[in-house]
């Protein structure tokens, strides 16, 4: 089973989101998308049991979980009469409108998957450059503002008027250009699953995943805009409580852009522990922030105190998210392997006096290295057994010249990446997934 950190991170940011919706009293039914933390684990474990048709499925969920979010939902009805389904002859001429706006909304989605899935490492290696972290970090902040209310993410109002003047709609070149727009529209919502799921692309170097995987997000993304197209589905109205919902995942995002700069402060990992210090510090931010209205409140209305009130209460919240996420992420308290950290050193110590010798490629930006590290590497039985061989970690996180030349030295293009040497020098085990701490004791005792 091999679980991404990034979609760990998308559990944890989801799961605290459903836990402010419900405090707040405030969640209907069609709005819900908490789900997209359940099943990110499962849909992982599929992957890497081969498994891929139950993995699409789980894709499938995650698009149409976007589809109820507040970026998306409120655009359904709207778009649906711009590109003029509802004003088609017939069933089947609605039906072939909204597909072919479905299909617009995969183009942007699918080249990008089969991008990802060709260059392999580069997008994770993105991810640990510095300036793409803030970038990220800047970009889900806005669109936290957004969510907030400080502007609107819409069409265009000279597109959106061409649209509209055309008598019957907009015609199937006009759905398909719709529908490419509006998946870019859908942005603020899509950024943290579609991140989560390129850097699992970039792991496994999987280009039919990439394209696939990436379609079957789109259609499910696209599949209330189906559905309200072809049939005339009418859908609950907007109305007070989409404010709360924005609210809340204005402090997902907001989570978010701390999740990305946490790999420029990674004293954090030292300084903080996995106890119930510091999840009842998380519960305990969040419940006061829902209190004083981080998720009631609106900053468009009310009195200056109120809007006071709000800006405390998200900041609480964010700060209560973040920590929770740190807290799942974090590895569990007690011993763990001691890795070195000189390779060449620890080498030629390990010919020098026989001993067996394992080395750990890993990145800040890999998923399934984090899972080793917190899971595996801190078994008390992997830690024991550990401690007959010589362990070195090589960190990839900023990749020089050097370390990727040690890394192709074992022919090996992607992570993670476990080498196990025997006392005599030579490779003896191999691990390029995760896998569970029985498995890795098995593996290492058979290292003589």
């Amino acid at each position: 089973m091999t679980t991404s950190r990034a979609l760990r991170a998308l559990a944890a940011l989801t799961l605290t989101a459903a836990a402010l919706f419900v405090a707040s009293g405030l969640a209907p039914e069609v709005a819900r998308a908490d789900f997209l933390g359940d099943v990110s684990t499962q849909f992982t474990d599929a992957l890497g049991s081969g498994n891929y048709l139950l993995a699409f499925f789980f894709i499938y969920l995650v698009g149409l979980g976007t589809a109820l979010t507040p970026c998306v939902y409120p655009m359904i009805a709207i778009t649906v009469s711009v590109f003029g389904a509802r004003e088609a002859k017939s069933k089947a001429e609605a039906a072939l409108l909204s597909t072919v706006f479905v299909l617009g909304i995969a183009t942007p989605f699918v080249p990008l998957g089969i991008f990802v899935g060709l260059t392999g490492g580069v997008f994770g290696a993105w991810l640990a450059n510095p300036i793409v972290l803030v970038a990220f970090a800047l970009l889900f902040t806005a669109l936290a503002a957004s969510m907030f209310g400080a502007f609107e993410l819409d069409l265009p109002p000279a597109l959106k008027e061409r649209f509209t003047s055309v008598e019957g709609g907009v015609g199937f070149k006009g759905a398909f250009a719709l529908g490419f727009v509006c998946a870019f529209i859908a942005a603020p919502c899509t950024g943290p699953a579609i991140v989560g799921l390129l850097t699992y692309i970039g792991q496994t170097h999987d280009v039919v995943l990439g394209g696939a995987g990436m379609f079957v997000y789109a259609l499910g993304l696209g599949s209330l805009f189906w559905v309200v197209g072809t049939f005339a589905v009418g859908l609950p109205k907007s109305g007070r409580w989409m404010e709360a919902v924005k609210s809340l995942f204005g402090i997902v995002m907001l989570v978010m852009a701390l999740f990305y700069l946490r790999n420029l402060f990674p004293q954090l990992m030292d300084v903080l522990t996995r106890d119930w210090v510091l999840l009842g510090t998380a519960i305990a931010l969040m419940v006061v922030a829902v209190a004083i209205g981080a998720i009631h409140l609106d900053f468009k209305e009310g009195t200056n105190a109120e809007r006071a009130r709000k800006g405390v209460g998200v900041l609480l919240a964010t700060a209560g998210g973040f920590l929770a996420v740190m807290w799942l992420l974090l590895p569990p308290p007690g011993a763990r392997i001691e890795w070195r950290e000189d390779f060449s050193e620890a080498l030629a110590e390990a010919r020098s006096t026989g001993t067996p010798f394992i080395v750990d490629f890993g990145a800040s930006w890999c998923g399934a290295c984090g899972e080793l590290d917190r899971e595996t590497f801190t078994d008390p039985r992997v830690v024991r057994e550990g401690g007959r061989f010589i362990a070195v970690h090589v960190d990839l996180s900023q990749r020089t010249p050097e370390e990727d030349a040690l890394l192709a030295s074992y022919e090996q293009r992607g992570l993670p990446l476990v080498v196990m040497h025997g006392s005599e020098g030579s490779e003896e085990q191999r691990v390029t997934q995760f896998i569970e701490p029985d498995e890795m004791l098995e593996r290492m005792r058979e290292v003589d």
